[in-house]
């Protein structure tokens, strides 16, 4: 097997999915016995299907299939039945005869995808390589744009925009509460085209299904590649954080639903993969950032079937580590100089917390009093808190709470913000009461 791929796909500039769709069996790849399979298992749970539904479910067209079914016939696998009298293959219907529904049962047993035909391996990884992440161009202008409503400093949008055009795995660093993961999600925004998804791919007659709806979407208005085993999609971006193991990172197959799942990296090639609040997960940080020493440096991972199989599948994948500690407590220098870029993302300045807290003010409806601010400044001296981008929300978002307990309209008073602060962080008198003129909402003490 090799370390890594080659940096052209083998059959030049034309990628599978441009090419036009099979015509024969021979053209998709796939061995005839399988697509015999395939078919069975489609028939099972289908029941009684014409030709043209049987061509729309599995993606393939009837030139490939007439030969498939011909031989089910043959082998007294399934029978036809016409049903109209217009003289179309809409007439003929297709079902299992007792030879095929055993077989079937046989066939789900092993593996119960019956879904469209996949495509090959080296297909897959063909068109993986052809729209590589890796050359898509970011610009200051594309980073602005994309980042217009963000508050965050010109220097730190900077270093995003150059990380992006690395294609090198980043780490953002920096203290809960500072919009890293805002800032990371915020990323996807900078991928630019589209990419040629395919609904499966076959590896050692094994079936992966690969297009998942739930972390693809579907490029409308594009049109759609010449083989319909593919969809034109937008590039992908996945995010996971503190549930993140490392069995989620192998090929996992359900052992009741006879079926794989494919790793959440593989779903996310040519587009970013997120891992969120790193050093929250079960495992230690050294043995995940561990399990992407090989993928970061050949961009080539290496997964295994149940059978034991073992295959190696691209890995063009901008990989985001976001974390509350420092680079030097997550992993040695070995694998961070693999991280192209090691990011800091602290307090703000006075002016973008201003600026924060102004537009979280216009968004809940409130009107901004700048001596209220100039309180809740003067909280963050005397209980030497950071001026970290989470608080206006959190703390407004509980003065919006008890204006909707009191019916009336949220306001912002230095009263309010005391008893919203304390609420936030904890008081240690449990004094946390607000009066603000006839509304009120007061500690009014506990008899012992």
């Amino acid at each position: 097997m090799p370390d890594t791929y080659p940096e052209e796909p083998a059959n030049g500039s034309i990628t599978p999915a441009a090419m036009r769709a099979p015509r024969n069996v021979a053209e998709t790849g796939l061995p005839f016995l399988f697509l015999v399979e395939l078919l069975v298992k489609v028939m099972f749970q289908r029941g009684q299907i014409s030709l043209p539904a049987l061509s729309a479910h599995v993606k393939l067209g009837a030139s490939v299939l007439e030969p498939l079914l011909t031989f089910m016939r043959a082998e007294k696998l399934c029978e036809v039945q016409r049903t109209g009298y217009s003289g179309t293959d809409a007439d003929q219907q297709y079902h299992l005869g007792d030879q095929g529904r055993l077989r079937a049962a046989d066939y789900l047993r092993r593996n119960a995808y019956s879904g469209p035909a996949p495509v090959t391996l080296a297909d897959y990884s063909a068109q993986v390589l052809a729209q590589s992440v890796a050359r898509m161009q970011v610009t200051r202008d594309t980073v602005m744009q994309q980042f217009h409503t963000v508050v965050a400093s010109a220097a730190v949008l900077d270093q995003l925009g150059a990380a992006m055009n690395s294609g090198r795995a980043l780490l953002l660093h920096g203290p809960a509460g500072s919009g890293k993961t805002y800032l990371a999600e915020r990323l996807h925004g900078l991928l630019s085209g589209t990419i040629a998804l395919p609904h499966a791919v076959m590896v050692d007659g094994e079936v992966l299904p690969f297009l998942d709806p739930m972390l693809h979407t579907l490029a409308s208005g594009a049109a759609p590649p010449a083989d319909p085993r593919w969809v034109r999609a937008l590039r992908p971006t996945v995010l996971t954080g503190g549930e993140l193991t490392l069995d989620m990172l192998d090929l996992q197959f359900d052992q009741g639903a006879r079926l794989y799942q494919a790793p959440l990296h593989l779903k996310a090639n040519n587009g970013i993969f997120i891992i969120d609040d790193l050093g929250r997960q079960r495992c230690s940080p050294v043995e995940l950032m561990n399990r992407w020493i090989v993928p970061m440096s050949r961009r080539v991972d290496y997964l295994s079937l149940h059978t034991g199989y073992k295959f190696p599948v691209p890995f063009d994948v901008i990989v985001v580590f976001s974390s509350n500690l420092a680079p030097q407590q997550l992993a040695d220098d070995s694998f961070l100089r693999r991280i192209g870029y090691k990011i800091h993302i602290g307090e703000l300045s006075g002016y973008h917390y201003e600026t924060v807290f102004r537009n979280t003010c216009e968004q809940f409806g409130m009107a901004f009093n700048h001596a209220s601010y100039h309180y809740l400044l003067q909280l963050h001296g005397q209980h030497a808190r950071p001026l970290l981008a989470c608080y206006p929300r959190d703390i407004l978002s509980q003065l919006c709470d008890v204006a909707c307990y009191e019916g009336r309209p949220a306001r912002l008073e230095a009263d309010a913000l005391h008893w919203a602060w304390n609420n936030y962080f904890g008081a240690a008198d449990g004094s946390a009461g607000i009066q603000n003129g006839s509304a009120s909402v007061l500690h009014k003490g506990v008899s012992k």
